[in-house]
Order: C-alpha cells, then structure tokens, then sequence
C-alpha cells in the first residue's frame, strides 16, 4: 500500500482515538450539559477557539515530533498538509451549517433542543468519515488512477455549487423525508429532547428523530465532497483523519457561533465552490504540473478570506441602504 504510507505508530493512531473520545465527552458535558438549554454566543465563540486552539497546538507538537526524529524538511511537509486539510474540511463544514439552519427553521426546532440533535450528528459524521477514509485510502492504494476520478467529481461539484448557490432547496420535496413520513409513526409535537414518546401507550417517533435523520444524511453527503479534497493534498491516512476529526469536533460550536448570522456569509458558498474547483484541477493536473502544498494552502486561504470580507462588506451596505 505505498500509496497511503503514514509515518504514524499504531501507538499514535490510538493515541489520537483516545482524545477524540475524551474532548467528545467533555464537549458532550461542558457544551450542554445533560439538559436541553440554549448554547449562548459567548459560549460558542470560546468552545469554536477552543478546538482551534487544540487544532495549532496538535499540529506544533506533530511538527516538534517529527522535526526530531525524522528531519525539519519532513516536519514542514506534513505540518503544511495538516493546515491545508484542516482548512479545507473547517471551511467545507460551514457549508453544513447553512443546511443544518434549513432543516432546523422547516422543523422549527427550538434553540435549546438543537445542541443534541448535533451532538449525535458529530458522532455520526466521525463514524462516517473514518469509514470514508478507510474506503478511500484502499482505493488510492489499489486504483491509484481513482485520484483523476475524484478530481473529476470535485470540479463537477464546484460547477454545481456556483450555479445553485442561490438556490434555495426546498425541504418538503426530499424523498428521504416523504419515505420517513410514509413509513414511520411520526407525533406532532415534540417531547422536549427525545427521540421516542408514547402517547396514548402507543409509542411514536417525534419530530426531532426526522431532524436528526436528515442531518446524518447531509452528514454522509458533505463527506462524499470533503473526502475526495483532501485526499488531494496529502495521501497520509493519519493526515487525512486527525484533519478531518479536528474540522468536525468543532462543527457543533462553530454552528451556535454563526446560526444568527449566517446571512452575513452568503458570498462563502461561492467561496467554497471555488476552493472545490482549485482542488478538482489540482487533481486533474497533478500527472503534468505538481502545486505545492504551502502554495495550495495559500491558495485556499485567499479564496475564503476574499469570500468573508466581501460578504461582511455586502451585507453591511445592503443594511445601511
């Protein structure tokens, strides 16, 4: 399996499990609590630097590691892919946060019954994508021609994206929702944060099992893009996996911190789009002209920050006007 060597131990892969479980469940406590309360902005934006902070502080001590043990050229190599994996999957999991605000304003879910429906959503999404990962490290490693393919379906995403950016999907047209409703007993009201209630002795599932569905199902969607990408910038499993379980351990704050202000960022989607198509060609191209990785990571960090100034900027003018 050349094609997916890591310089990680098996020590350091469960090493890196073992945190992920423990800032879960420490995440599951310290951001909610075990009762249903609304996850405050000031709370959010300490949470969101929070992992941040751990993010930087991992990729410094995996520098520091690997600049003496194995050599500074190696160590700034694989400290630049992890910034850029980190950042394609952080800002790709922004464009989560505008679907999970659809799915909460159709169902109206309340702001204080939210924190564990995306709880659970965390969980599933970490699940998925290590799955992804596995799936998609054997690939490369047997198919090394499937990376042109995943390029291909970048590029095809990005053009999507920038042609529907404005579009608004309409929630009640999901096939997976209708087949929900068809086939479940689902109750009209909400018990506060379950999933299941009883009525009448008849047990029944309540609106927020529809929400949770449906934002697993964005989950498994949003990977199939964000997957692909950073199998563009690094080839490393250990790489792709700490990158990506850094992104999505703080999906959940990072949420609370822009769901009032979500509107401000419109321009992002197209921001990302763009970064999908960079990535995309990057692939394609990659047999005839090879983009480094400090060069990729500026690239994409341009592109979001043009994206946000501009958005805030728009959004403050069309306020004023």
């Amino acid at each position: 399996m050349s094609g997916v060597e890591s310089f990680a131990s098996g020590p350091m892969w469960l090493g890196f499990i073992v945190f992920v479980l423990g800032m879960l469940a420490l995440d599951m406590f310290a951001l909610g609590g075990r009762h249903a309360h609304r996850v405050s902005p000031k709370e959010a934006l300490g949470w969101s630097l929070a992992w941040v902070s751990l993010a930087l502080l991992f990729a410094g001590l995996m520098w520091w590691y690997l600049d003496v043990n194995v050599g500074r050229e190696f160590a700034n190599q694989k400290g630049a892919e992890f910034l850029s994996g980190y950042l394609i999957e952080k800002a790709l999991s922004v464009d989560n946060i505008f679907v999970f605000l659809m799915i909460f304003s159709y169902f109206a879910v309340p702001p204080e019954m939210q924190r564990r429906v995306l709880l659970y959503g965390v969980f599933g999404a970490i699940v998925m994508r290590a799955v992804m990962i596995l799936l998609g490290a054997w690939l490369i490693a047997q198919f090394s021609w499937i990376l042109y393919l995943f390029g291909a379906f970048l590029v095809f995403t990005g053009v999507k994206m920038l042609v529907f950016a404005d579009k608004e999907p309409d929630l009640g047209d999901n096939p997976l929702l209708r087949w929900l409703r068809g086939h479940l007993k689902i109750s009209k009201d909400y018990d506060g944060e379950k999933f299941l209630t009883v009525q009448n002795g008849v047990r029944y599932f309540t609106p927020l099992m529809l929400v949770l569905l449906l934002i697993e199902l964005s989950d498994l969607i949003f990977a199939v893009d964000s997957i692909p990408a950073i199998f563009a910038i690094t080839k490393d499993p250990f790489i792709v996996f700490t990158s990506n379980m850094f992104a999505i351990m703080g999906l959940r704050a990072l949420y609370f911190l822009l769901a009032d202000s979500a509107e401000r960022f419109h321009l992002l989607k197209y921001g990302l789009a763009l970064v999908l198509l960079f990535v995309g060609v990057k692939m394609l191209a990659a047999y005839w002209f090879h983009i480094p990785v400090v060069w990729s990571l500026a690239v994409v960090g341009a592109i979001l920050l043009v994206s946000i100034i501009l958005s805030l900027l728009l959004s403050r003018d069309k306020k004023e006007a």
